[in-house]
């Protein structure tokens, strides 16, 4: 198993200080979250040799390794020039992995067209979901070879606001892909958007699960849907959020049981971003606290 942080909330460092963040925080690999000077969010990579050399001799020299590259582009989008672009970035982001010498790539199914683009951002319409489905299969005919010849797995989660925001249909679509490179991630801040039995979740997608994200989060659903008071009322926003263990409503005996059960050995991320001004503190007990659970469910611990 692979216990990394996403160091989404220590981005103010450089490429080459973010490895030696990491392991001064207990961590041994890091999932590359989107960040300007690299994958930058939605936008063409910003990386060339230099930069490569560099950030490969500071991943060397701390001791960390890369678990996954986490790009974000609009490859569901019903705009063809937007979708395009996106799959012209995810070539050259898997490219880029391979630079790196990393084996694994994991996203979102993706949102829709920009919102400023004249068409509407949300993809809560028939229409609309249809045309992101669409759009994300046409994309996927185009890089899922891709992936297959580079042997780079892609690791996909379904994201609040994204065409598809469940657990189902998510995992039956990660099915369908049915390549051995294509597997599923489940995101443990985006319980509540799943369902609230998080064992039987967990059992569902064990076929294709390669990967969580470790983050507490707090049930939406409850007291009568007033865990969140949102105004207007009725608005369509998609409210979480990514916290410390013990500090929602996430059952975690259940999640690290049951991971257990089903024998995951994948790619487990501390995926928190609430706490920028204590980002460290953080950091750390979420490696202790994710090692805790490890042993005491897994017994022999993390394998190396």
């Amino acid at each position: 198993m692979r216990i990394a942080l996403d160091p989404f909330m220590h981005r103010h460092l450089s490429l080459e200080e973010l490895p030696f963040k990491v392991a001064e925080l207990g961590y041994e690999w890091m999932e590359l979250s989107p960040r300007g000077d690299f994958l930058e969010w939605f936008k063409a990579p910003r990386v060339f040799p230099e930069r490569v050399r560099r950030f490969k001799k500071a991943l060397k020299d701390s001791g960390v390794k890369i678990a996954s590259i986490l790009p974000m582009y609009r490859w569901a989008s019903n705009n063809e020039i937007e979708r395009l672009a996106a799959v012209s970035h995810w070539q050259r982001a898997l490219e880029i992995c391979q630079e790196m010498e990393v084996d694994t790539m994991n996203s979102e199914f993706g949102r829709g067209p920009h919102p400023d683009g004249g068409s509407c951002y949300c993809c809560h319409t028939g229409s609309m979901i249809e045309a992101c489905e669409h759009a994300w299969w046409r994309s996927m005919e185009t890089l899922v070879p891709l992936f297959e010849k580079a042997g780079v797995n892609l690791h996909i989660e379904p994201h609040p606001e994204d065409w598809c925001e469940t657990l189902q249909p998510a995992v039956d679509i990660i099915r369908t892909v049915n390549s051995p490179r294509v597997k599923f991630l489940y995101c443990a801040p985006h319980t509540y958007y799943f369902g609230d039995d998080t064992a039987a979740m967990l059992r569902e997608c064990s076929d294709v699960l390669a990967h969580v994200h470790v983050g507490d989060t707090f049930n939406h659903r409850a007291s009568s849907g007033l865990r969140y008071i949102l105004n207007p009322p009725g608005t369509q926003a998609r409210v979480h959020q990514h916290l410390n263990i013990g500090q929602g409503e996430v059952p975690w005996d259940a999640f690290f049981g049951t991971l257990a059960e089903i024998g995951f050995d994948g790619i487990m991320t501390a995926c928190v971003f609430a706490w920028e001004d204590r980002a460290d503190a953080s950091g750390r007990f979420m490696r202790n606290e994710m090692q805790r659970y490890i042993d005491q469910y897994f017994h022999q611990g993390v394998k190396p």
